[in-house]
């Protein structure tokens, strides 16, 4: 956002405020201040004048600007209509050197999943890719994945929906003790080398305001579940839980367990080397899945896990 404009938006936090001290104060022409003013009413934000000044009524618009304002985490949001794939523009602003951008879409129309499959994006979701630089080893790569699976769940929690994660990186509404409904999906990417990450680009997506008729039958949304959400809300709500947690990792497993729809659970986990079966038991500071077998406990560090109704 522009920071004269961002400026505008803090003095108006404070209450009505006139022109002239706005030009004043940001040592701006009152004419600039009027442009600026206009600009963030063509961005969505409700200002109101009156006999005391400009008041800010409130934030209808689920844009780049709008998110941003009262955003307290420290990324710039960069905001598409329609988009082919949010992860696609995160990687190519993190090859250009970029940092801390997030990209959101109203819809995608090319979203895709973990191996390359098709992931219904359309127009009422939160479709979003963070792009971070971290000094972390690659082998830390993976926390990265549960923090945003965490900041997910919390985010839906908190707007009514009992939703849990299942291993690893699918967030899912129960339906009974071992049937869910997914809601969100994450798929991340990085670049680096053998000792250090160069970036990684974390995409969420979650079926938010979205009729189930427009959904997969395995899936479900937020308004499904608990009426619509205000998208500008829920999406600074999971970027500040994900900023929380990318700054401290040590937290994000205990966090997970929290709300591990997975541990406990008899499981089946379809691996590159071959199908493994057994009960979850835990996962490790790494985020690997540990699953009991008859052969003794196995450590999984990548696959698809599915649920399985017990022996």
């Amino acid at each position: 956002m522009n920071e004269t404009r961002r400026s505008i938006l803090g003095a108006l936090d404070d209450g009505p405020i006139s022109g002239p001290e706005l030009a004043e104060g940001l040592d701006i022409s009152r004419a600039a201040v009027w442009k600026h003013v206009e600009e963030l009413r063509d961005a969505g934000f409700e200002i109101e004048s009156g006999g005391d000044g400009y008041v800010l009524a409130g934030v209808a618009a689920y844009n780049g600007p709008a998110v941003e304002y009262g955003l307290d985490a420290p990324f710039t949001v960069e905001y598409y209509d329609s988009i082919g794939s949010t992860n696609d523009r995160a990687r190519e602003l993190a090859t250009a050197g970029v940092a801390d951008v997030a990209v959101l879409a109203d819809e995608q129309i090319g979203g895709r999943g973990r191996l390359d499959r098709e992931w219904a994006a359309p127009a009422g979701g939160v479709w979003l890719s963070v792009v971070s630089r971290p000094s972390i080893a690659p082998a830390r790569a993976p926390l990265y994945t549960l923090a945003a699976a965490v900041a997910t769940t919390r985010a839906a929690r908190e707007a009514g929906v009992d939703a849990r994660i299942k291993w690893p990186n699918d967030v899912v509404v129960p339906v009974d003790d071992t049937a869910y409904r997914k809601l969100a999906g994450i798929l991340t990417e990085m670049e680096g080398e053998t000792d250090r990450v160069e970036w990684l680009a974390v995409g969420i997506g979650v079926n938010a305001n979205i009729d189930t008729a427009d959904l997969p039958e395995s899936a479900t949304s937020v308004r499904a579940e608990a009426g619509d959400v205000d998208r500008r809300v829920f999406v600074q709500r999971l970027l500040e839980e994900f900023d929380a947690y990318r700054t401290d990792l040590d937290a994000v497993v205990p966090a997970w367990r929290e709300h591990a729809l997975t541990i406990g659970q008899r499981v089946r986990v379809d691996r590159p080397s071959g199908e493994l079966v057994g009960d979850a038991v835990d996962v490790t500071d790494a985020g690997a899945l540990v699953v009991e077998t008859d052969d003794g406990r196995v450590t999984v560090s990548a696959g698809d896990c599915e649920h399985l109704r017990p022996v």
